[in-house]
């Protein structure tokens, strides 16, 4: 309580000490003891009402709220709803190369920001909520891409794989793997990509989808399917990034419920970005390419459809809000679950070769309408991807599109294309997917032919 000249203040209309907090009589406490004893814990349930133990278990976890470095980010405490053992490890994910973290004595894992054991927790963290996101959405277990009726192995995530300016999927190693390096300045500093959940989430994303679609990630596969796998893991990063409330909450305190304003939500890995010199992340959502512009550059396609589809989530937004009848935190994320859901059945439901951007485009305009969605859902994914050269319109702009609409594709790719990845991240330059093996196993076709003959040409002599 707040003292004055040796006096308590009061509160006069009631003559108590201003912060009195009242506290149980002798009596009360003595019949509050003897009732527990005699009455508590009560009868117990039959076994047929009980809850089965599994729903009080599941791990705490303290990690990053969304980047170690950035200042407005904080740390957050997180619930895991299924085991988590030592590792940090479960059924579908196992944390390899770092020192084993153990739960504590209830269940939970939390670690010292900044050690090894914390980046261990967050990376798996990341990497399990973005595939629980996924499995959510399907009602099924994900497979990773090795996984079948007799194969279960688990996804293996190194955070401290190495030195090296990147992250990727591998799936030959069936790994993810983050990396760190130094950032020169007044004073070195270590960067590690483990730390950046936009990166984890976006890194996961190419391990879901490369189980669902394995053909997109070839070498010799169109520039528009290669861009599919890179415009899938952003957008990802970014539906991660609003699985919580309070990120919302900030995002529209921020923009003033304006998405188009600059926010951390369309700046893809802020932290690495920040580090390189840039004035934002790696990668910018919220951007205006177009695909004459972005040719067969593969990170420029995808980033021109991430932009169509971040421009929908902001009309969604926009034609949703109703702020004297509910929260625009509230609004945003029932608007953000749904286009998730939108975007992911477009992308399992595409071919699984050859795939482009209008089959994506078509899927997203049947599915708002088999969902019996307001006709204004169509009309802004058919104006995004008119705008951005992805689709042609065979109605004017300010007629609706009707529920069975199919468009056309405005730009499409040369069979014979060459496609652009050296602006990608680690996976899409992987030796896995650009036919480093065929080129090794090609190179040793050859050594055995060239020797063969050699041989038969020596013994003829």
């Amino acid at each position: 309580m707040k003292k004055g000249s040796d006096v308590d203040v009061v509160d006069i209309a009631r003559n108590i000490p201003i912060g009195f907090v009242p506290t149980p009589t002798k009596g009360y406490r003595t019949h509050n003891i003897i009732s527990k004893a005699t009455l508590e814990p009560g009868t117990p349930q039959a076994p047929a009402t009980r809850l089965p133990l599994q729903y009080s278990l599941g791990a705490r976890v303290l990690m990053w709220n969304f980047n170690s470095t950035v200042d407005r980010m904080k740390l957050r405490k997180t619930y895991l709803p299924s085991y988590v053992f030592a590792g940090p490890k479960d059924a579908r994910i196992a944390i390899k190369g770092m020192p084993i973290v153990c739960p504590n004595v209830m269940g939970d894992l939390i670690e010292t920001p900044g050690t090894d054991a914390f980046d261990s927790v967050h990376t798996f963290a990341v990497v399990r909520q973005t595939l629980t996101m996924y499995q959510r959405l399907l009602s099924n277990a994900v497979p990773w891409q090795w996984n079948s009726g007799v194969n279960s192995e688990p996804l293996e995530v190194y955070p401290h794989a190495g030195l090296a300016m990147n992250a990727c999927y591998s799936r030959s190693e069936r790994a993810l793997k983050f990396f760190y390096y130094e950032k020169f300045g007044e004073v070195s500093e270590r960067i590690y990509t483990c730390r950046s959940t936009d990166i984890i989430a976006h890194e996961t994303a190419h391990a879901i989808l490369d189980g669902i679609k394995p053909m997109w990630l070839a070498a010799n596969t169109l520039p528009q399917t290669s861009a599919l796998h890179e415009c899938f893991a952003d957008l990802t990063a970014i539906f991660v990034s609003l699985l919580q409330m309070d990120q919302i909450d900030a995002i529209i305190t921020q923009t003033k419920a304006n998405l188009h304003d600059k926010t951390y939500l369309s700046d893809l890995a802020e932290e690495s970005g920040l580090a390189l010199g840039r004035s934002n992340g790696l990668r910018n959502a919220d951007n205006d390419l177009t695909l004459s512009q972005a040719g067969t550059d593969v990170l420029a396609l995808s980033q021109a459809f991430t932009g169509a589809v971040y421009d929908i989530l902001a009309d969604m937004f926009d034609f949703e809000r109703k702020p004297a009848e509910k929260d625009d935190a509230a609004v945003l994320f029932d608007v953000c679950r749904y286009l998730q859901s939108v975007v992911a059945r477009a992308f399992f439901h595409a071919p699984n070769e050859g795939a482009t951007f209008v089959h994506v485009v078509n899927n997203m305009l049947r599915i708002v309408n088999d969902d019996e969605m307001p006709a204004q859902y169509r009309n802004f994914i058919r104006h995004r991807f008119v705008v951005r050269e992805v689709v042609n319109s065979p109605l004017p702009m300010n007629v609706d599109a009707g529920p069975g609409i199919e468009l056309r594709p405005h730009i499409e790719d040369e069979r014979d294309a060459v496609q652009d990845r050296s602006g990608c991240c680690g996976t899409m330059q992987h030796i896995d997917y650009n036919g480093g093996y065929d080129a090794m196993e090609k190179e040793i076709h050859e050594l055995k032919q060239s020797a063969g003959d050699m041989k038969r040409n020596g013994h003829d002599r």
